[in-house]
């Protein structure tokens, strides 16, 4: 990190082979900032992007992505390169999203229960509703896109977690289930009753798609 402990603000640079990023984090449990600076700026509007669409509100999503940051420096000599940097990266932030939005008291609705008809699903199995939400939550128009916040703020943290990562950031079943550290089967039900839960609140609009 810099001195200030600031997420630098250069242009993130373009995708790079996963190996580079295990060469910086190498250098960064030797305790190189340098290193891990370059890892700041090589995610930092990635990882702001998928905070900001978890939280809805610009300021509170750069404080909780530097956060995130500020948490995996302390704990980079934790990484043992079971998976990506990026998905160790990504569970961070989601938890500090999720840990702030319960703090917040943004529960959403009752309803949702992940022990609900989503038992022993395969990976590869079809999940319903069937029609991808992403068109729909990347909409700009102004009034529309109002409506689309106010819906995504209904759900739980742990179910808009799973529409941010497979809707607009195009996670897998798999990484999903990396990223937040649980199965499959609970990505899969989690998305089903979001999903359900946006189609119905946003019926008008999803319909004339």
């Amino acid at each position: 990190m810099t001195s200030s402990n600031r997420i630098s603000t250069e242009p993130d640079t373009d995708a790079v082979d996963p190996r580079d990023d295990l060469e910086l984090v190498a250098r960064c449990q030797t305790g190189d900032q340098d290193a891990f600076n370059q890892l700041v700026i090589r995610y930092r509007q990635r990882a702001f992007a998928m905070v900001y669409n978890m939280v809805r509100n610009e300021h509170d999503a750069w404080d909780l992505t530097q956060d995130g940051f500020l948490k995996a420096w302390k704990s980079i000599d934790r990484f043992r390169g079971q998976s990506s940097f990026y998905t160790w990266l990504y569970r961070i932030l989601m938890n500090v999203g999720i840990d702030w939005m319960r703090r917040k008291h943004v529960q959403g609705a009752s309803e949702f229960d992940d022990s609900l008809g989503m038992r022993n699903v395969e990976p590869a199995a079809a999940t319903v509703p069937k029609s991808e939400l992403a068109p729909l939550l990347k909409i700009s128009d102004k009034e529309i896109r109002a409506r689309i916040d106010e819906a995504l703020l209904k759900l739980s943290p742990e179910h808009r977690a799973v529409i941010v990562l497979r809707e607009i950031d195009g996670m897998d079943y798999q990484e999903i289930a990396d990223s937040l550290e649980c199965s499959i089967g609970t990505v899969m039900s989690r998305l089903f009753y979001a999903r359900k839960k946006l189609q119905t609140i946003l019926r008008d609009i999803y319909e004339n798609l």
